[in-house]
């Protein structure tokens, strides 16, 4: 269910390309949140575009509305939100990308009357500037809330580690990988107890090397106009920004051919968002001469296991630490060679020459070597690396593991906060 707030008033706050609409409050107090026969969660999540926190939110509504439960999800928008229709959820449509400080504030009182209306027992906030409206939001309507850490946040002075800390005031805080609780036990030490780590997950029957037909294989070769074309594909998926190093992979190209490697093409599948000159330095880059017609930027993949199953290296080469780095799990899942950075999230998801390998970050050389090396195995060898990987994946992760636990964690934090409410009305007597 879609629902863009109806009656009986409009405020046009920061954007003025869509309304956002607030309702009347019900007369149901915040305690029927409390009394809801299900388990009714709010998430927030600034937009639904593509990533890795916008593929949980969707799975975890999935979870909850398999569960009996009412997933809502309040978000500005984005091109997920059909997927996530689907699912059973109710869709809110609100400014929780802004961070001006006004519309963080106007968005606690349109968040409490979410809380409101739809009976919800627990907020779960996806990021810093809608964790500071929901976080109060569930404070003043006295229901449980918990965030997850999907990024890694940079705090180098004290005005940036406060804002960021509003991620740590929950009753829980989740962390997508080993790398990230570790991040938050440093620079918060005082949540460790908080925290818990839930790796994301992957569909393994989506991300299954069996489960693509020729049809969906053919329209991906013809939408990167390789329909003809045999040479072995190294893909790069991922956003098209600098950290993510679409540079660095070009370079190593380049490095390839010097090292006799000439068969082969590179595709950079993901879209600018905005960054058109970052884009248009990648298309200069990639029309060296030596390169020929090695490299192809093909926008936004809507099909990514159809892109993995065309692909014999799958690469990534971001220069940041990720938080988890859901390519390298993705890859994996479809039994290819995988080439990823040796630092953050990648350091748990790729065991190093078992299940893929890791590269120096915005290392060119690095990567070219293991470029050459991997294009340059036998079939036998390739099977059996995607086989070690594929296992890998199914054993640590499985969507069916992460919404397990995720649900825990829901089930666990209400049942918490519910208890120190109850000693705190003991003790006020």
């Amino acid at each position: 269910m879609l629902i863009f707030y109806g009656k009986p008033r409009t405020l046009f706050l920061n954007a003025p390309q869509r309304k956002f609409i607030v309702p009347q409050l019900s007369n149901q107090s915040s305690n029927s949140a409390r009394t809801a026969k299900h388990l009714n969660v709010l998430q927030i999540i600034p937009t639904l575009q593509t990533g890795g926190a916008e593929r949980t939110t969707v799975d975890i509504a999935r979870a909850v509305m398999a569960a009996g439960g009412h997933a809502v999800v309040a978000t500005r928008g984005g091109r997920m939100v059909g997927e996530l229709k689907a699912t059973g959820a109710t869709v809110i449509f609100l400014p929780v990308d802004s961070k001006n400080p006004y519309t963080i504030w106007r968005n606690i009182s349109r968040l409490k009357r979410l809380i409101q209306r739809y009976h919800i027992s627990l907020v779960h906030a996806r990021s810093r500037a809608p964790a500071w409206s929901g976080y109060f939001a569930a404070r003043a309507c006295g229901i449980a809330f918990l965030t997850t850490y999907h990024g890694t946040y940079g705090a180098k002075s004290a005005l940036k580690r406060f804002y960021n800390s509003i991620m740590v005031r929950g009753d829980r805080v989740i962390a997508n990988s080993a790398f990230i609780a570790q991040q938050i036990r440093k620079t918060y030490p005082l949540a460790a107890e908080k925290i818990v780590t839930i790796p994301r997950g992957l569909d393994l029957t989506a991300f299954h090397p069996h489960h693509v037909s020729d049809d969906r294989l053919k329209a991906m070769r013809h939408a990167w106009g390789l329909e003809n074309d045999t040479r072995p594909i190294i893909l790069l998926p991922g956003r098209l920004t600098r950290w993510k190093g679409q540079a660095v992979l070009i370079q190593a190209a380049l490095k390839l051919i010097e090292r006799g490697q000439r068969r082969f093409v590179c595709v950079l599948a993901g879209d600018a968002q905005g960054r058109q000159a970052y884009e248009e330095e990648l298309h200069t880059l990639s029309r060296a001469p030596a390169l020929e017609d090695r490299v192809r930027i093909v926008g936004h993949c809507s099909d990514m296991p159809a892109a993995y199953a065309l692909s014999q290296v799958v690469v990534s080469t971001s220069t940041r630490a990720e938080a988890f780095g859901r390519i390298a799990v993705e890859a994996q899942a479809m039994g290819k060679a995988v080439i990823a950075t040796d630092h953050g999230g990648a350091r748990e998801t790729v065991i190093n020459g078992i299940t893929g390998w890791l590269v120096a970050p915005n290392d060119s050389e690095a990567l070219a070597q293991a470029l050459d090396a991997t294009l340059s195995l036998e079939p036998g060898a390739i099977a059996a690396l995607g086989a070690r990987a594929r296992a890998h994946v199914v054993k640590t992760y499985s969507v069916k593991q992460m919404c397990a636990k995720t649900m825990a964690v829901y089930q666990e934090s209400i049942g918490a906060f519910e208890k120190r409410r109850e000693t705190q009305k003991t003790k006020a007597r």
